[in-house]
């Protein structure tokens, strides 16, 4: 449910609001726009008639959300959400690329894969320490030692960086290296992981799972965010099909979906979804096109010793060539790069 306040509510009526849904046991949410002041309220309506409500000094309407994900949906805060990293921006006008290889191999790699990305313009690197891999043979990260590796290469490079954190337990140690905490594919159904991110203070980037609907990822989302944490941002990273040419099939059309139904960011990984190297650059320009407020793409100084993902992973001039053509995309849509 939300409570839209009129443009002229005073702080005492909103508070006198806010106090009456919160006898009612629900969780209000605030959220200032532009003119109006919108609470939002979680929590069981059964038997609220909205006229205890509405008859308050200052509520302009009240509006009962019909989707299951409240604090994900538009309807409660319509406005886009931008979340704030630092210097960096996500969401808005502005597009913002993450680039850098799929695992951190070692010191020298990552802070020159890191300086390479950041000349041709990317503001986040990733760069994953731990790694969900399918068959348990295969490189499964550095750990620690390769977040502190991703640390000093963000800070030499004027960066944000983004890691994939597999389990709650490793959330303290992400924390202390990690600016942006991914949950990946695998994951974004792990509601106890999603239980614990939502009460920490760091955005975290969440990856759609791939068999998961769209509404599924909103819900994963809620999840985060009615545990307190509103710095998400959505990523569209391909789903399993039928069709197997690809890793993945990217659904672009889930990105304006997704910008109509909810407020959150809403980034793209054409690398993920394609697996295919010759195939990111295009999917990467039509996720841009469709309405995405980024891209997640990997990138590899020699991809073929990469010790994951090599096939996937764009070499440096490709990258390169790929931010120029995005500029050109991003001044047709109206968005900055």
């Amino acid at each position: 449910m939300v409570v839209v306040m009129s443009e002229s509510a005073t702080e005492e009526n909103i508070q006198k609001v806010i106090s009456k849904l919160t006898e009612m046991n629900f969780d209000v949410h605030r959220s200032t726009g532009v003119n109006q002041t919108v609470l939002g309220a979680v929590g069981d309506k059964r038997g609220l008639d909205p006229r205890m409500l509405e008859v308050l000094s200052d509520v302009y309407k009240v509006i009962q959300i019909t989707e299951p994900y409240k604090l994900a949906s538009r309807t409660f805060h319509p406005e886009d959400t931008v979340v704030q990293v630092k210097d960096v921006r996500v969401g808005g006008d502005q597009l913002v690329m993450m680039a850098g290889p799929c695992s951190v191999e070692g010191r020298d790699e990552i802070k020159e894969t890191a300086r390479i990305v950041r000349q041709a313009g990317a503001k986040v690197l990733r760069g994953g320490a731990f790694k969900p891999r399918t068959s348990p043979y295969s490189f499964q990260g550095m750990g620690e030692e390769g977040l502190k590796y991703l640390n000093e290469a963000v800070a030499e490079n004027d960066m944000v960086s983004v890691s994939e954190v597999m389990e709650s337990s490793q959330i303290p140690l992400m924390i202390e290296y990690v600016d942006i905490l991914q949950v990946g594919a695998r994951n974004m159904q792990n509601f106890s992981l999603l239980r614990d991110l939502g009460k920490i203070r760091k955005p975290v980037l969440l990856k759609r799972g791939m068999s998961a609907t769209i509404e599924e990822l909103l819900m994963a989302a809620e999840y985060i965010m009615a545990g307190g944490n509103f710095d998400v941002i959505l990523c569209e990273r391909g789903i399993r099909t039928f069709e197997n040419y690809t890793r993945n099939t990217l659904d672009i059309s889930a990105i304006p979906v997704v910008k109509k139904l909810s407020h959150l960011p809403i980034i793209a990984d054409p690398s993920h979804a394609t697996g295919k190297r010759d195939k990111v650059a295009p999917m990467a320009r039509a996720s841009i096109a469709a309405g995405a407020d980024g891209l997640l793409v990997e990138v590899h100084k020699n991809p073929e010793q990469a010790l994951s993902d090599g096939a996937q992973s764009l070499y440096p001039e490709q990258f390169e060539k790929l931010m120029q053509e995005l500029e050109i995309i991003a001044r047709a849509v109206g968005r900055a790069w």
